[in-house]
């Protein structure tokens, strides 16, 4: 390729991470899209060729385009790009496919351009494709797809992210279950008002999850991931997930959740072997529903997008 063409991997991210909603996320290795970007000098964005996924390709209607357009507005380059999407990441599979489109462009963008806009300004463009996909410019998925890691969006205004270091040992198993969950859809059933008893419990379990991956506290993390807000709601929309959360414990994962908006799922387990034994046990839920699933075990993936 030219130095004028990049292609880059764009990672799947778990967001909320149980008590995190809307401010915790953590990218993944071993799922994702996959971009070319070019630059060209016609003005504007042109979204070329999308495969694996039935897309819009209209920049206004694309997170991708949506995206580039915020982030050629904010330079000073007056040509354009060209963007060409393999999309891996299924649309409403709760794993950050919006984010991994909309991250990526902007990235790649970015590169081609010699790095103007530091990440936090990129997170910014990337959060105008979340907005299209689910009517809110969070920042919970798109954050980690592009610092890597786990990362903590401590305020929106003025946006303010904090990176978290991710233990050695952590690995990440997810079960898809193949329904699509809209997250716009599942926002809409979620309370807009709780009680300071629960309050308290949430922020005790974000402040306990932060730490123990900061301490590298297999145990804390472990009795961190609790949700006492999102979960108990959402967790209706997906068919089987007390019983494959209850498994999964006892496979010996840390903890378990709702991966973003749904219906997928991720539990957090120490080494390859467990995470592994995890997806068993998830697989076996869902072949007794007899629902189609996707399993998915990755380390966590921490550069966020990359060059490929």
């Amino acid at each position: 390729m030219n130095q004028n063409e990049i292609k880059v991997f764009c990672p799947a991210t778990v967001a909320n991470i149980s008590c995190g909603f809307d401010v915790l996320g953590v990218a993944l290795d071993s799922v994702g899209d996959e971009m070319i970007v070019r630059k060209v000098s016609k003005k504007g964005i042109q979204i070329t060729k999308i495969s694996g996924q039935d897309l819009p390709k209209e920049t206004l209607n694309n997170v991708a385009g949506v995206a580039g357009n915020a982030f050629l507005l904010a330079s000073d380059y007056d040509g354009g790009f060209e963007i060409e999407i393999n999309k891996k990441i299924k649309p409403g599979s709760g794993i950050g496919s919006s984010a991994a489109s909309s991250a990526g462009a902007v990235w790649a963008m970015n590169h081609l351009l010699g790095n103007p806009f530091n990440k936090t300004e990129l997170v910014k463009f990337a959060m105008e494709g979340e907005r299209l996909a689910s009517d809110v410019a969070h920042a919970d998925n798109v954050a980690p797809a592009l610092f890597g890691g786990f990362t903590l969006v401590r305020s929106y205004n003025p946006l303010d992210i904090v990176t978290i270091p991710a233990p050695s040992e952590l690995y990440v198993t997810i079960i898809h279950p193949q329904i699509e969950i809209k997250t716009s859809d599942s926002r809409k059933i979620l309370k807009t008002t709780i009680s300071m008893e629960i309050g308290i419990k949430q922020w005790g379990n974000v402040g306990g999850l932060v730490a123990g991956l900061f301490k590298e506290d297999y145990a804390l993390i472990g009795r961190s991931l609790e949700d006492h807000i999102v979960e108990p709601i959402r967790s209706i929309l997906i068919p089987g997930f007390d019983e494959v959360k209850k498994v999964s414990l006892e496979a010996g994962a840390l903890g378990s959740g709702i991966s973003g908006s749904g219906p997928s799922i991720f539990a957090f387990s120490k080494g390859k072997e467990t995470a592994l034994k995890v997806g068993n046990v998830m697989k076996s839920i869902y072949d007794k529903i007899g629902i189609a699933y996707e399993i998915h075990v990755s380390k966590v993936n921490t550069e966020g997008v990359k060059l490929l």
